[in-house]
């Protein structure tokens, strides 16, 4: 193994042990958290730490950016919803059919658009949303359209739910680590780093960019699934722009390109929201400033100032 490939493997590891770390604070935290609305807080923002973890799998480690976390999630939510509503078809078999046809779905357009770069590939998923959003807002017949589809529990304790969500974040980051150490991760770097320079190496950038969509949109699908079960009604508000723009901002302040980053930038930035509710659209200016400073002058996130800050202590005589 190469110099540098060892010292990726090494940040890699200790990023997997810090986001490990991340998930045990969170399982300790019932402890002390008896209420059922910050309860519920903190599920949701372990659903939005599934939707940063899915979309830095994509711009993060292979350098695709898409505008469409917010609408896979809401497709997934759906899915079992429709299932449900529909053919009476049991969670059981919704859920992973909801995932199975975003990461299908995600397949499929990742064919199509990931043949693009830069701001056409961002313009086209950023359609792609807004035209799934508005299909689904206007198909009354179907999906009940603006006043929401009525979807089925599966538990009816707060906690259990706590500790579903809790277990999914810990499966996809432990799945994102190991896909990170294979063979398809250290492809999706190289595409990252310097696509010309891959695709004149024999990677194959499209079908790899695909998998990575694919697998983003799964992720994302997944989120949305639980999250249906968990409020019982999903509507198209799950696919707005202003989710997407929240994903973005937890991935960007928490640390992009990491594994840690994502789940602490969606934690600090969805309590914030919460706590800055009342001073209304004030929280997106406030998040969308915090988005500048940190990608002009802060562009590891958090989890890279932690990392320089460590470095500097050990360095220290």
């Amino acid at each position: 193994m190469s110099g540098e490939a060892n010292l990726w493997s090494r940040r890699l590891a200790t990023d997997f042990r810090a986001s490990l770390v991340v998930v045990a604070v969170l399982a300790a935290a019932p402890v002390v958290v008896d209420s059922p609305y910050t309860m519920g807080i903190l599920v949701v923002s372990m659903y939005f730490a599934l939707l940063a973890s899915g979309w830095n799998l994509l711009a993060g480690f292979s350098g695709q950016f898409s505008l469409a976390p917010a609408a896979f999630a809401m497709l997934g939510a759906y899915g079992p919803g429709l299932l449900d509503y529909h053919w009476h078809v049991p969670l059981a078999w919704g859920i992973p059919a909801g995932v199975a046809a975003t990461a299908a779905l995600g397949w499929v357009l990742g064919r199509v658009v990931l043949r693009l770069r830069g701001p056409y590939l961002a313009l086209t998923t950023l359609s792609f949303a807004e035209i799934a959003r508005v299909v689904i807002g206007n198909s009354y017949d179907f999906t009940r359209g603006a006043q929401g589809l009525n979807v089925p529990t599966l538990m009816q304790s707060r906690l259990g739910y706590y500790y579903l969500f809790l277990a999914t974040v810990l499966a996809v980051v432990a799945g994102m680590y190991a896909l990170m150490r294979s063979r398809p991760g250290r492809f999706w770097l190289a595409i990252r780093d310097d696509e010309t320079g891959a695709e004149s190496r024999g990677i194959d950038v499209v079908r790899y960019k695909t998998l990575a969509f694919a697998l983003s949109c799964a992720v994302c699908g997944l989120a949305g699934a639980l999250y249906g079960t968990f409020s019982q009604l999903v509507s198209p508000e799950l696919g707005l722009l202003l989710q997407t723009g929240l994903v973005i901002a937890m991935v960007v302040i928490g640390g992009i390109g990491t594994l840690t980053g994502p789940l602490v930038g969606a934690l600090l930035v969805y309590l914030a929201s919460e706590w800055m509710r009342e001073l209304g659209n004030v929280q997106m200016i406030v998040f969308a400033a915090l988005v500048i400073v940190f990608a002009r002058f802060f562009r590891e996130g958090l989890w890279g100032l932690a990392i320089r800050a460590r470095a500097r202590r050990t360095a220290a005589p």
